[in-house]
């Protein structure tokens, strides 16, 4: 590439999905860039809104022949969005929704430089199995996952004895859709 790549994102998993490509990048955060949304946006356009907020915050910043990659993941269960928990029971209460259910996880990803952009959105379907209350509160208690849309990785425990099957890509599931990412950078 004829860029330097800037991941904007703290997450360790976007890390280790970027890290997977074999390009050299270099994470750069600006704290603090504000996520909230319009009320009434459709839950399918919210993470472009956010993607294209924390693109535009990096703006100022940017040097010549730099290019920053910024996204958000949301969670949406008939047609709530599920947000990261605030707590544990917010936790458990989540997990207890997606049980035996469907959801989408949509991602979006903007590629920004200064002399242009590229967005896009990607959306996975997954399937949960019906899940007892013992094995979301051993999987809240041991893993945390406060800092996950919709209260779970699915590349840890829950995932391995709960998902049932995915349409789409695993990987925009765990937060970064590392194949259309790839293609997108090769043809920008």
């Amino acid at each position: 590439m004829n860029y330097k790549i800037i991941l904007a994102s703290n997450s360790p998993r976007r890390k280790e999905l970027l890290q997977g490509l074999d390009i050299d990048f270099e994470v750069r955060i600006i704290p603090d860039i504000d996520e909230s949304y319009p009320s009434g946006t459709p839950p399918e356009d919210v993470p472009l809104f956010i993607a294209r907020k924390k693109a535009e915050a990096y703006k100022a910043s940017m040097k010549d022949k730099e290019l920053v990659i910024t996204a958000d993941t949301v969670v949406v269960l008939d047609g709530d969005i599920l947000e990261k928990p605030a707590n544990k029971n917010d936790a458990i209460q989540m997990i207890k929704r997606l049980s035996g259910r469907k959801h989408q996880v949509i991602t979006a990803v903007v590629l920004t430089t200064n002399e242009k952009n590229k967005e896009f959105s990607v959306m996975s379907t997954v399937d949960f199995s019906e899940l007892t209350d013992d094995e979301i509160e051993y999987y809240v208690e041991k893993y945390e996952p406060f800092d996950k849309a919709g209260a779970y990785g699915i590349q840890e425990w829950i995932g391995y004895i709960g998902v049932k099957g995915i349409e789409g890509s695993f990987y925009n599931v765990m937060g970064l859709p590392i194949q259309r990412l790839y293609q997108e950078l090769k043809r920008f």
